[in-house]
């Protein structure tokens, strides 16, 4: 399971991939498992996230994160999947 998220600490937006190293350890923080990402998820969720995911990234963060989450003025998850997706069609030879 992939997320990438947008995360903006007030130096201009950054995008950061979760990996399953992170999402074992937001199941592991948060005592959930990453199917019920489907039934909806939080904020302090996401921010956790982009917290380790930058950390994997080598991208400089507050150790702690509260601190990583005052510093937050934009935090979204970005849409990678296309609005209108299409099949190719496929010619059938006579």
């Amino acid at each position: 399971m992939k997320l990438t998220l947008r995360v903006d600490q007030g130096a201009g937006p950054v995008e950061t991939t979760t990996n399953l190293f992170t999402i074992v350890a937001w199941e592991r923080r948060f005592k959930t498992k990453a199917s019920n990402i489907a039934n909806g998820i939080g904020m302090e969720d996401l921010a956790f996230m982009a917290h380790t995911a930058l950390q994997q990234n080598g991208i400089v963060v507050p150790v702690v994160l509260d601190d990583f989450i005052k510093n937050i003025v934009l935090l979204e998850v970005v849409d990678n999947e296309t609005e209108n997706p299409t099949v190719e069609a496929t010619t059938a030879s006579l």
